[in-house]
């Protein structure tokens, strides 16, 4: 079972990552663009998600990954982090939704980040 401590810990080591609140929740941005949050009571995190993959993750694994409603129109998906037992799935996913958020010279500055993990 993956903690939101552990999130934090993985998103704030990224390049040029920083943690503020919104919404009355910690999100975590790059170059000033969200790539993840700790909604609720931090038991889940949503993420950057292409909308063609994430309608194949929910339906592959929908004990882990989910929609939530206000989202549905964005390319953001829900991740349980109960469901989550594998510390390089956790960082996988991290990884995947700074980097479709960082920009370009943070990408170029940081080859080992812009390879699938």
């Amino acid at each position: 079972m993956s903690t939101s401590d552990e999130v934090r810990a993985l998103a704030l080591a990224l390049p040029e990552t920083i943690e503020k609140e919104a919404w009355s929740m910690p999100t975590f941005r790059v170059a000033g663009k969200m790539f993840l949050t700790l909604p609720d009571d931090e038991t889940s995190m949503a993420v950057r998600c292409p909308k063609e993959e994430r309608d194949e993750l929910v339906l592959a694994e929908p004990e882990k990954f989910w929609i939530a409603g206000h989202e549905a129109s964005f390319a953001w998906v829900r991740v349980r982090l109960a469901a989550v037992d594998d510390a390089a799935e956790l960082r996988a996913i991290v990884v995947d939704s700074w980097r479709q958020t960082a920009p370009p010279r943070l990408l170029d500055g940081h080859p080992e980040l812009t390879a699938p993990a």
